[in-house]
């Protein structure tokens, strides 16, 4: 087992990458290292900041360094003792248009320097590939990994298929497809590079779906190119594993400072928002004044503690099972990542599927956004199809959960006391339901399981959210055979809506509908309209 998964949330996993230079934890990024204008040693990537692993280009190695690295072996070449992977050249195919090797080549080479992790020679669509193109890449990246498989001579290295077809989601399926049929230990997702240039995250979530749901959930997913920590959080929700970007040094040169919300110039900077060893000891005043070789290395290296630390943040998150609450404040970070997490409302039951049923804690609902977390779509889910009322119940009494919970362990005010000797007096007629966001409807006799009681909701709610709410309750309403329906409500402005919703339900039913206004009335009052009810 060279992959084993230790934790779970949405669909990210916190796992044990096995290599046969040793075990890596992921979710991981691999910073992109070039011997010939590396501006930070990877011998201090590993051990001063921490990284465990790093990727470097097999193909620029073979054209610029030829049989060194072959001689002196890959880790004492690059003076780097973690896990090294290495590209195969495909991305110079994408910018020059060819490179002056061919598939078999490259692999023979990446066996002989000792990589630990290894690429085929596949042919990336680009962004403004043709539809005619688009398909001969996928072709090829097929053909080729196929091709792998007859010439490779070792056992201990992992290979990665890549996974080709540009923006066009049903080539990225079909290339999917086809490679999950041979045993590569890791697969990738091909040309995002572009789509991350221009900020179309939407689409890229389309496209990791695309080849998510036609691959082995059990095999890692690397996603090249993904190199600022503003949007890790969204790729590891959705099931990348690995990643690898050359972005700390690209953004160090033009004195580009990384945060985990966003880019800021250092020429804007009065101070350092950070507390990473690089930055807590200086002034952006103090940086400015330095040489530009100098200012470049503090740049890059500040830039990867911040891809450490965001990528530290995520694991917590994911161990807690609170990654939905942080990829939403990352959602925030720019508009473009906000309508990429939308996104995810479309692809809702498939993560359910693949995350937990159980967490450590419980769930914080801030907007409609959360209406896609798994949480909610389960019980949306099982209330549907797998739950049904007692037989005996005439009587649906629906009371607001954020107003009362009416039986639980810690209700200890006069009213809920009322109610509760009133349910006891008449259990065999009346089925107690309590309705709130984000799970609608909640029958009484689930409200302690995991998360219908472990969760804090933002109010008032808006719109959408209500609207949520409310065809919750139709539908249950709809599919179940009371008699009655009582609704006690506030009246406040969503649960009008609520109020209207379940009237005109019962009507198009026909049954009875009842409903008692809470707002400003002693419980006595209440408590005694609603024994009028119940001994009808």
């Amino acid at each position: 087992m060279f992959f084993e998964i230790k934790e779970k949330d949405l669909l990210a996993r916190i796992g044990k990458l096995q290599t046969k230079s040793g075990t890596i934890e992921t979710p991981l990024l691999l910073p992109v290292i070039n011997p010939s204008i590396q501006v930070v040693p990877p011998k201090k990537i590993h051990e001063v900041l921490g990284f465990e692993a790093l990727i470097t280009n097999a193909y620029i190695l073979k054209k610029r360094f030829q049989d060194e690295p072959t001689k002196r072996g890959l880790h004492d070449f690059l003076d780097f003792k973690g896990v090294i992977m290495t590209d195969s050249g495909a991305y110079q195919i994408l910018t020059h248009g060819t490179v002056q090797t061919t598939p078999t080549e490259i692999v023979e080479y990446q066996e002989r320097i000792e990589t630990d992790i290894a690429t085929i020679l596949d042919w990336p669509t680009g962004w403004k590939a043709s539809r005619g193109h688009a398909e001969r890449t996928v072709k090829k990246t097929i053909d080729r990994g196929r091709e792998l498989f007859k010439s490779m001579t070792r056992k201990d290295i992992l290979w990665v298929g890549p996974v080709q077809g540009g923006h066009r989601l049903d080539l990225i399926a079909t290339c999917a497809t086809e490679m999950r049929k041979l045993p590569f230990h890791i697969h990738a997702l091909g040309s995002p590079t572009e789509v991350m240039q221009n900020y179309r995250f939407d689409m890229l979530v389309d496209m990791i779906f695309a080849a998510k749901t036609s691959l082995p959930h059990e095999r890692p997913l690397h996603l090249f190119g993904a190199g600022h920590p503003f949007m890790f959080s969204l790729a590891v929700a959705l099931g990348c594993d690995l990643f690898d970007s050359a972005a700390y040094a690209l953004y160090a040169r033009e004195d580009r400072y990384m945060t985990a919300s966003g880019t800021r110039r250092l020429a804007t900077l009065d101070y350092f928002p950070c507390p990473c060893p690089k930055c807590s000891q200086t002034s952006p005043k103090t940086v400015k004044e330095i040489s530009s070789k100098d200012r470049q290395i503090f740049l890059a290296e500040h830039n990867l503690y911040v891809c450490q630390a965001e990528l530290k943040q995520i694991k917590q998150a994911t161990k807690e099972g609170r990654l939905w609450e942080h990829l939403q404040k990352q959602a925030h970070s720019h508009p473009a990542l906000l309508q990429a997490t939308r996104r995810l409302r479309r692809y809702e039951e498939y993560v359910e599927k693949h995350s937990p049923t159980a967490k450590r804690s419980g769930i914080f609902f801030f907007d409609s956004n959360g209406l896609a977390r798994p949480e909610i779509v389960r019980h949306r889910k099982k209330i549907g199809e797998r739950y049904s009322p007692p037989r005996e119940a005439e009587i649906l009494l629906l009371a607001p959960q954020t107003r009362t919970r009416l039986l639980g362990r810690s209700r200890k005010s006069k009213f809920s006391e009322t109610i509760g000797d009133l349910m006891k007096a008449y259990e065999q007629r009346v089925h107690l339901c309590t309705y709130a966001a984000p799970f609608g409807v909640v029958p009484i006799e689930l409200e302690e399981i995991y998360p219908l009681s472990q969760c804090e909701a933002a109010l008032p709610l808006e719109h959408e959210t209500t609207r949520y709410v409310s065809r919750q309750l139709v539908a249950y309403i709809s599919t179940t055979n009371y008699k009655t329906v009582v609704l006690l409500n506030d009246e406040e402005n969503w649960e009008r809506t609520i109020l209207n919703a379940c009237k005109s339900t019962c009507n198009r039913k026909g049954i009875a509908f009842k409903h008692i206004n809470l707002k400003d009335r002693p419980s006595r009052r209440i408590s005694s309209r609603l024994e009028q009810i119940l001994k009808r």
